[in-house]
């Protein structure tokens, strides 16, 4: 017979925290031992990990404050824990992906986890973050990207417009058409324009080069979002280099192309706003211009999927924010599992 006598044993086991204080749970558990062997054991308790002193429900609490962009050791204060202790709970967490969608999405982010950048790969169209990559160098990409056997039924890739990313995406994903994201395409213009406000801002007196830098943003609204009074003092800036409304008038012109809502319609225009480049005397964008050129079949493929790295983009701010309430992450494994935990609760 087992139960013919048994030992209790007091236990302080933390709970969740109850109307903004720390509980500590005190159970009696009883070690029973049997009398033909004299082994001894404990009885199961089912709402507490084994070896552990903190509940069940403690673990889940702490799980879904990780949904949150907060520090651990807030998480750990809160609860009445250490950070370790808060990072031992993300570590059992455990993601994986074990296929690819037929759309996929990359790019960079400054994680300094190990490496200084890292890699983060999204589905845009279901909007969901697939995994996040330690390094972004072609080798790393390749060797990780190949270990995927479903890897030819990806469609589209879409990312920035970085020479690494396109040739890795050429070797691994042969059959898929390369997509430039539509934020990074017009981003070239609109330094190039930058570039030129800025070398004729040098040529002005001191009061009309402060007046020309404080209405930067005047110059970059869209010409339709312009009042009377906005439109005439754009007049009048442009009329005092003939350069500066040069860079204007392309830089506005541009922004036209990007509404534009076939291939076949956007193919044109940027055929006609490369003549008007042409024509004029300004270097920074004829150096757009080459960057477009080398990059043509994918910028048209933008026009004809629609699809853009905005999504992507947005997890990356997320990620910003999360790395500066923690001060940094060192651990790439838990920076990696606490960022797919964040990003896909």
């Amino acid at each position: 017979m087992l139960n013919e006598y048994c030992i209790e044993k007091l236990l302080g086991l933390k709970d969740i925290p109850m109307f903004g204080y720390n509980t500590i749970l005190k159970v009696h558990k009883r070690r029973h031992v049997c009398k033909a062997c004299g082994k001894k054991f404990y009885e199961s308790l089912p709402f507490l990990p084994k070896y552990q002193r903190t509940t069940n429900r403690l673990w889940m609490y702490i799980l879904k404050e990780l949904e949150e962009t907060r520090s651990m050791k807030s998480i750990a204060f809160s609860v009445n824990l250490s950070g370790p202790s808060i990072a031992r709970v993300i570590d059992k967490v455990s993601y994986g992906l074990s296929s690819l969608p037929n759309t996929i999405s990359i790019d960079e982010f400054k994680g300094n986890a190990g490496r200084k950048f890292q890699c983060i790969l999204t589905n845009p169209r279901k909007q969901e973050v697939l995994d996040i990559l330690p390094e972004r160098t072609i080798e790393g990409l390749s060797a990780y990207f190949s270990t995927f056997k479903d890897r030819n039924n990806v469609k589209y890739v879409v990312m920035d417009m970085s020479n690494l990313f396109r040739s890795m995406a050429k070797n691994c994903f042969p059959k898929a058409q390369i997509i430039a994201d539509k934020y990074h395409i017009y981003r070239q213009v609109q330094w190039a324009f930058e570039d030129v406000r800025k070398q004729e801002q040098k040529k002005f007196a001191t009061s009309r080069r402060r007046y020309f830098k404080r209405s930067r943003a005047l110059l970059l609204k869209g010409q339709e979002n312009l009042s009377e009074e906005e439109f005439e003092q754009v007049s009048q800036m442009l009329s005092a280099s003939r350069a500066l409304a040069q860079a204007y008038y392309l830089l506005h012109e541009f922004r036209n192309i990007m509404k534009s809502k076939t291939k076949e319609e956007a193919k044109s225009k940027l055929s006609a706003w490369y003549m008007h480049v042409g024509v004029t005397e300004l270097n920074r964008f004829k150096k757009c211009v080459n960057t477009f050129v080398d990059w043509n079949e994918e910028i048209l493929n933008a026009f004809e999927t629609g699809l853009t790295n905005g999504y992507t983009e947005g997890c990356n701010n997320r990620i910003k924010v999360l790395k500066r309430n923690a001060y940094g992450v060192r651990n790439f494994d838990r920076f990696r599992k606490r960022i797919l935990h964040v990003m896909n609760s």
